[in-house]
């Protein structure tokens, strides 16, 4: 019972964290302002990490790669410290560290998609709310990347942008359909 309360509390920490260095790679990789308060929040609570790790890992076509890299170590330091408490390290073999890396890209996946659909849900609630809040042009922004590729397959109709659905629906097939398919196969090709 107390192996299973350290992981929880564990892994609630690190996936906070790793969801953080994630809103920061996506607030860099979109251009997104830095001034505002949930830029500032990744920036302040991440740079203790990520400011090492750009001597490591530089950047690349703009993109933040020791962000993204820590927060991929982190998920993978994770991953193996619940295998070491669950007892299952001393079962793991060379290939199986491989199939961990890959796993950790899977989770990485898992909460950059739900960070997508809670931003399509912020962003609904924000400009139906008060469209004018000084939160639109953040989120707008953060949004742009999704939104752009969607309208040009699914246009407004009437004024509606259907774009936010399209993407929330695409998230949740990759979610649920993709992804657990994808862990299956690593999963077995490790046994």
């Amino acid at each position: 019972m107390l192996i299973q309360a350290l992981i929880f509390l564990i892994d609630s920490i690190a996936t906070a964290f790793v969801a953080v260095l994630l809103l920061r790679f996506h607030l860099q990789a979109t251009r997104a302002s830095f001034n505002n308060p949930l830029s500032q929040f990744a920036m302040t609570l991440t740079d203790f990490a990520v400011k090492p790790m750009r001597r490591v890992v530089p950047g690349l076509w703009g993109l933040d790669l020791a962000t993204l890299t820590l927060a991929w170590l982190v998920q993978y330091l994770l991953i193996l410290m619940v295998i070491t408490l669950t007892g299952g390290l001393t079962a793991l073999s060379a290939p199986a560290f491989g199939g961990v890396a890959l796993i950790a890209c899977l989770e990485l996946a898992k909460i950059a998609l739900w960070m997508v659909i809670l931003l399509q849900f912020m962003l609904f609630v924000v400009s139906f709310a008060n469209p004018h809040s000084p939160y639109m042009g953040l989120l707008n922004a953060m949004n742009r990347p999704f939104a752009r590729r969607i309208q040009k397959i699914v246009p407004p109709i009437g004024h509606i942008d259907l774009s936010p659905m399209v993407v929330v629906l695409l998230c949740s097939v990759l979610l649920n359909f993709i992804l657990p398919w994808l862990a299956i196969q690593i999963r077995m090709g490790l046994m």
